[in-house]
């Protein structure tokens, strides 16, 4: 059995107040014809479907014209889809049992009530059976219901929230096994603040979010959303795939792609990566402002000038903008300016009026500037 992997859409993200919809059509339109020349039996995507919770209706209309594309290209693939902390569970639910006639599998709310269980969805091919475990993102309010509460009627923590909503479920080991979840999994051993986050992610405070990996060892591979890097939580079949398109600044430079699982007999797993080219790349330009103009294109730029002068800032901005028309920001580095502390705190033992001259570096003003001064200083002090 072939399955795509992917995770993090994003849609209707804004980069920098840039809107990205041609962007995400583009890398979208990229995972249809890779999916089209690939003909995998399963899509997966696990998680933060759109960006808001309430997502525009442009939005709506990108995933629309995906998801009616997908369907097109692999008319015979099973499409299996969850929701993300980004995303509205009720929302992503709707119409859930019209869509699992047809193979199509959106999940938003996770089980809730003790007669409700992880959605799984079995499937077949020579090997035998596949089930997979469609898991949405969990907080320990939503499920309390199911998992209880400890001796003082708190919630449990997220690990032990989603350790116990995996235990209640009767999970054949002598079959093959996937898990689809979005939440912070962490490999044993490992501190969350020790996995390098990127700065469009959603953090908790004290990282109370983190599940240990310990609770994935049931299945035979985890397509895990929620954290932008590809990254492995302890295994290489529990992986994170990335976003499929840089959601952020922090994510420049790295190479997205999908995963791709190819499950045969039962501990016969193994994984690949089909790249994503972005339409444009996010960059960092990190030189002096002649040096970077010679950088020019039309890639998202982030610019971190270096010149250790002093720069007109209009003209700096014009020049900048004109080389780069999706220039996202500007910053400087090392500007070399006054220590004031420093100067005024060897002077501690003068006047106000003779503070002032030193701060503001009055040699060269008139007698009349220095009276203005003094009247200043005056009229503040209630002479």
């Amino acid at each position: 059995m072939k399955i795509f992997h992917l995770s993090d859409l994003h849609i209707g993200l804004k980069l920098f107040n840039r809107d990205l919809r041609e962007d995400q059509e583009y890398i979208l339109n990229q995972i249809v014809e890779k999916a089209s020349d690939e003909k995998p039996d399963v899509i997966v995507i696990a998680g933060d479907i759109y960006d808001k919770a309430v997502p525009s209706a442009e939005s709506c209309e990108i995933f629309d014209k995906f998801t009616g594309a997908l369907y097109k290209a692999v008319p015979k693939a099973t499409v299996m889809m969850i929701s993300g902390n980004h995303d509205s569970a009720p929302r992503i639910n709707l119409f859930r049992s019209v869509l699992a006639s047809k193979n199509f599998y959106m999940i938003g709310n996770p089980p809730m009530q003790p007669d409700e269980h992880i959605e799984k969805v079995r499937l077949e091919d020579a090997f035998g059976a596949v089930n997979f475990y469609l898991l949405p993102f969990v907080k320990p309010s939503m499920v309390k219901q199911i998992v209880g509460t400890d001796e003082k009627g708190n919630n449990f923590s997220y690990n032990e929230s989603v350790k116990r909503l995996i235990e209640r479920e009767n999970i054949d080991t002598n079959e093959r096994n996937v898990l689809v979840s979005h939440q912070l999994y962490l490999p044993k051993g490992v501190k969350a603040d020790e996995i390098e986050r990127m700065d469009s992610e959603i953090r908790t405070v004290g990282n109370i979010d983190e599940v240990s990996s310990q609770v994935l060892v049931k299945f035979d591979y985890a397509a895990l959303g929620h954290i932008h890097k590809p990254m492995k939580v302890g295994s290489d079949f529990y992986r994170y795939c990335g976003t499929p398109l840089a959601c952020s600044v922090s994510e420049q430079g790295q190479k997205k792609g999908i995963i791709v699982v190819e499950m045969k007999e039962k501990g016969n797993v193994s994984t690949s990566v089909i790249p994503l080219a972005p339409l444009r790349e996010v960059k960092v330009i990190r030189d002096t402002l002649d040096e970077a103009l010679k950088q020019a294109g039309d890639d998202y730029v982030s610019v971190v000038l270096t010149d250790k002068v002093d720069l007109d800032v209009i003209d700096m901005q014009d020049r900048l903008r004109n080389a780069f028309p999706n220039l996202l920001e500007i910053k400087r580095e090392c500007v070399e300016k006054a220590n004031y502390g420093h100067k005024i705190a060897e002077e501690k033992d003068l006047d106000p009026f003779e503070l002032c001259n030193v701060f503001l570096d009055t040699a060269g003003i008139t007698d009349d500037e220095k009276d203005l001064l003094m009247d200043v200083i005056n009229t503040v002090k209630g002479v």
